[in-house]
């Protein structure tokens, strides 16, 4: 059996090599001549499985280490035997991290009191719903905009776009890139969107750069109504919009999801799903000992500060997004390799909070986003 995969993939290099021929490959030079003779491909976003890529080749399977399979023309796959297959949720608790610390971020330098905003979620799936719960620790109102939800499980407890645009403060998108007539996503985010945010508005994307209208999104920040943005995900990745690029609150090269827990959960999937389909024994398999960070263990005393300041004061010394921000604004042109070199990021769960004077409700709240709390004398 061949095997290819992204030689990006994290925890993944030795792991299929006792059971296959394994070529590692960086993800955007994957070609035909490679998938000959092969029988499975593990990818991420950057490889591109279309016909162009499979037609003529013996694949028989291809794993996504990522949430999203719009890189993966799954017609062709499904006429032609192709079984594939994504890592849905992987790094969920990832994204909701970064928006998290962007949130928080926005709020500590525009004197924004979360409590009194509302946000609205386009797209309630395993990111959004972890959105939601951020936003509802924070005491914020939340609105929510599923189609596909709203018509298996009925309308209530969902709302209109249009009602999303004029009730929401800050929007967070969390849907695929779909370019299907029914529930396109594809520049969702147009002219039309921009026109109706409230002005002072915040605008979040950590979906798919091809969800927002780059140059609707510029004529909106051009205009007279001011509104702040946050983007993760870009039009043509890597080859990002410059002028857009100057324009937003904070800017990140695609690495919402990329922390080591994320990454780990992701490599986790699919080395179980090829597993499945080979009945090759790792049907269990764990990638092994993660990377520790270095300051596990934070301290934070609550005495006169407001949950939204402790809050504040403990996500941003797990993840300071704004300093990540400062690496496309140096040079943009270094998008993936800002990706490739990702430093180790972990998730909240990873963190020790050794707190004083906070109350047990706050307490409770830090516990919900996944903290470990120690309360000290």
């Amino acid at each position: 059996m061949k095997v290819i995969i992204d030689d990006k993939i994290p925890y993944i290099k030795g792991v299929l090599d006792v059971y296959a021929d394994v070529i590692y490959i960086p993800g955007n030079s994957i070609i035909k001549e490679e998938l000959i003779d092969a029988d499975a491909m593990i990818i991420r976003t950057r490889t591109k499985c279309d016909a162009d890529l499979l037609e003529g080749t013996t694949i028989k399977f291809i794993a996504s280490a990522t949430i999203g399979y719009d890189h993966i023309d799954t017609g062709f796959c499904e006429n032609n035997g192709i079984t594939w297959t994504s890592a849905p949720g992987c790094n969920s608790g990832s994204v909701m991290q970064y928006v998290a610390s962007a949130l928080l971020y926005y709020a500590m330098q525009n004197k924004v009191v979360l409590k009194d905003r509302v946000l609205g979620v386009i797209g309630v799936g395993h990111v959004g719903k972890k959105i939601v719960k951020l936003a509802e620790i924070l005491g914020m109102q939340v609105l929510l905009n599923d189609p596909p939800r709203a018509r298996i499980e009925g309308e209530c407890g969902f709302i209109s776009l249009n009602g999303i645009l004029r009730e929401a403060d800050i929007i967070s998108l969390h849907v695929p890139l779909n370019k299907e007539v029914e529930d396109r996503t594809f520049h969702l985010a147009n002219q039309d969107f921009f026109s109706k945010l409230h002005p002072g508005a915040l605008f979040i994307n950590t979906s798919r750069g091809e969800v927002v209208e780059t140059t609707a999104l510029k004529q909106a920040l051009n205009g007279d109504k001011p509104f702040a943005t946050v983007l993760d995900v870009w039009e043509n990745e890597p080859d990002i919009d410059t002028e857009l690029l100057k324009k937003v609150f904070i800017a990140t090269p695609h690495i919402a999801g990329y922390s080591a827990d994320g990454k780990a959960n992701g490599t986790k999937i699919v080395v179980r799903q090829l597993s499945k389909f080979f009945d090759l024994g790792l049907n269990n398999w764990e990638p092994e000992e993660i990377p520790t960070i270095e300051n596990p263990v934070i301290y934070c005393d609550g005495l006169k500060k407001t949950f939204q300041e402790i809050i504040t004061e403990i996500v941003l010394q797990t993840y300071p997004v704004y300093t990540e921000n400062l690496w496309l604004r140096s040079d943009s042109g270094k998008f993936e390799s800002y990706r490739s070199n990702y430093p180790v990021r972990r998730e909240f769960f990873s963190y020790t909070v050794k707190v004083v004077n906070i109350n047990n409700e706050d307490i409770l709240r830090l516990k919900r986003l996944g903290f470990k709390i120690e309360e000290q004398d």
